[in-house]
């Protein structure tokens, strides 16, 4: 593993779900406790005993109903994230399981959700999620009314973002986004919220029962050329299991635009980098 990776790596286990999330205004945290009871850094259960609960009522802060509530981030931001707009999970306040046999598990939830860039607490939503018996299950079957979501209103900026994109002489790159260190530039943060809204369609189509993904880093991201009013971008994205602690490559071909939203028009997974000596790769320095 070469050395920037396993930095980020040690760092990543550390720190746990808060350098994964995406990044967060220094000005007002989102959860002022940080050892409140409710939070995923203060999981109970062991692993082990994941997938063993009977039907009826969850623990809020325990692992079943945390991961059924992480696939319900996923599944907003596939629908409403944007450079602008980045909704995070805030709370499970209630959860409970139904076995519904072959057909799978359902889970019943009542979260608290916020939208991170601008802070907006979004307000209670009801959400279900399934979880397919198949053995070739596919994405989660997700529910999530959120009357909240309709506080958000994001153009300007999008509009703004968007023009100066477009009418760029010099497409835009960059690499390592956070660094090893967590830190993001101000001008790389609309296209970290696009690479974690975009790798959303990846996380949610590959939850189950037994993950817990978030977004850790964007490795690179390269404008391409504009296409039917659509910036294209390449994206590869580094993704954090926070069960197996695995992080996974994944290669990412991404459209945006104010009116059409994010679009994932391709997706591949890439095999584990090799194992690399010191001498073999040499320290990369964020952009």
């Amino acid at each position: 593993m070469s050395r920037p990776l396993c930095a980020l790596w040690v760092f990543m286990v550390l720190l746990g779900d808060r350098l994964a999330s995406p990044y967060r205004p220094e000005t007002e945290p989102l959860d002022p406790e940080p050892h409140e009871a409710n939070s995923i850094v203060e999981l109970e259960v062991p692993p082990e005993l994941d997938g063993t609960m009977s039907d009826g009522e969850l623990v809020p802060h325990h692992y079943p109903a945390q991961r059924a509530a992480k696939v319900v981030q996923h599944y907003l931001n596939t629908r409403h994230g944007s450079p602008y707009r980045w909704i995070e999970l805030h709370r499970v306040n209630k959860a409970s399981l139904e076995d519904l046999g072959q057909a799978g598990k359902k889970y019943y939830l009542e979260i608290s959700l916020k939208e991170v860039i601008s802070n907006t607490d979004l307000g209670q939503c009801s959400a279900e999620v399934l979880f397919s018996g198949e053995q070739d299950q596919g994405a989660p079957q997700v529910q999530c009314p959120c009357e909240g979501l309709q506080k958000l209103n994001t153009t300007a900026e999008e509009e703004a973002l968007f023009q100066r994109l477009n009418s760029s002489a010099t497409p835009l790159s960059g690499s390592n986004i956070p660094d090893s260190y967590g830190h993001i530039a101000p001008e790389m943060k609309p296209l970290w919220h696009l690479g974690a809204a975009a790798a959303s369609f990846v996380m949610l189509k590959e939850s189950n029962e037994s993950t817990l993904y978030n977004m850790a880093q964007v490795a690179n991201i390269t404008q391409l050329e504009t296409e039917n009013g659509q910036l294209r971008f390449k994206y590869h994205v580094l993704l954090h299991d926070m069960i197996s602690q695995e992080i996974l490559h994944w290669k990412l071909l991404v459209s945006w635009s104010p009116a059409g939203g994010v679009s994932v028009l391709q997706t591949e997974g890439q095999p584990k980098p090799a194992e690399s000596t010191p001498e073999d790769t040499a320290p990369t320095s964020a952009s």
